[in-house]
């Protein structure tokens, strides 16, 4: 195994434990109970287990079930919908090539998000949203409609909404206003900028930031993240992505997040203890467990 592909080593334990607010514990090696243990040893007691896909969605549900320390979201990914509807010749997701199975196939995707929005285990209705970085203009209208439906599947039943904005925020906000936001609706690997910011606490949504905001060119998040209101700010992993500097590029896994937590206490100019007390509080209320 190359140093590249090494897992990074177990960070300092903090002294208040924490949430990761969004992970891929189905995309990361080792076993769900070993991901746990390792996170639990250095303060991180909860995971959100976020589904992108229906077979990620029920594992998610499967694997909250089976963990108290687990919740799970569930939803189809924006990168997902446009695959159900126009199909996905190139195989590129993890189902392999698919046939287009237009705005019927979409449909009983998403009542079978809304079978699973349902279980007492899952508490959050995501990650959907909108990301203009990965699908083309063709794909847009059936991430709309995908959007829209499951903002209206977390209103139901009462979930929080996880969005996934990429390169789409004026859009993304544009719907949140005109379907009307859920009462709990989390922006996950927040992305945007300060003036971003201000405009999700007036309305009241959580910012969940991500390893990214300790990147070198993240000025801009961390700009976000010194103006956002500190009762609606959330840290997560996205784990196996956006692994923490210094171990950018390696594997990401929950029992990383003390670091991006410590990040985040110096952009605030506050100690840990503070930070990790009002994530700990945040995560909780966000996702009503």
């Amino acid at each position: 195994m190359s140093s590249k592909d090494a897992p990074p080593p177990l960070p300092e334990p903090l002294g208040v434990p924490v949430a990761d607010s969004h992970t891929h514990l189905d995309m990361q090696s080792g076993t769900v109970e070993e991901a746990l243990a390792k996170a639990a040893a250095v303060g991180v007691d909860t995971v959100v287990q976020v589904g992108c896909d229906l077979k990620g969605s029920r594992w998610a549900a499967e694997t909250a079930a089976a963990h108290p320390q687990v919740h799970a979201a569930v939803a189809l990914h924006p990168n997902e919908a446009p695959r159900i509807v126009l199909g996905d010749p190139d195989g590129w997701s993890r189902q392999g090539a698919r046939e287009a199975g237009g705005d019927a196939a979409l449909d009983d995707a998403l009542a079978e998000i809304d079978r699973l929005a349902a279980l007492p285990e899952v508490k959050a209705v995501g990650e959907t949203g909108l990301d203009f970085f990965r699908t083309g203009p063709e794909g847009i209208a059936a991430q709309e409609r995908s959007f829209r439906a499951h903002i209206e599947i977390a209103k139901r039943h009462g979930k929080a909404l996880v969005i996934h904005d990429r390169e789409a925020h004026d859009d993304v906000l544009r719907i949140l206003a005109e379907e009307g936001a859920p009462e709990r609706t989390v922006f996950h690997c927040y992305s945007g900028d300060a003036g971003m910011a201000r405009i999700c606490a007036d309305a009241g949504y959580y910012m969940s930031f991500a390893g990214n905001v300790t990147f070198k060119n993240a000025q801009p998040l961390r700009d976000a993240l010194a103006v956002a209101p500190l009762d609606l700010v959330l840290v997560e992993t996205d784990a196996p992505f956006l692994t923490p500097v210094p171990y950018r590029g390696r594997p990401n896994a929950p029992y990383l997040v003390p670091i991006t937590v410590r990040a985040m206490a110096r952009v605030r100019g506050i100690d840990e203890e503070a930070m990790s007390t009002a994530i700990a509080v945040n995560t909780a209320r966000a996702f009503d467990y």
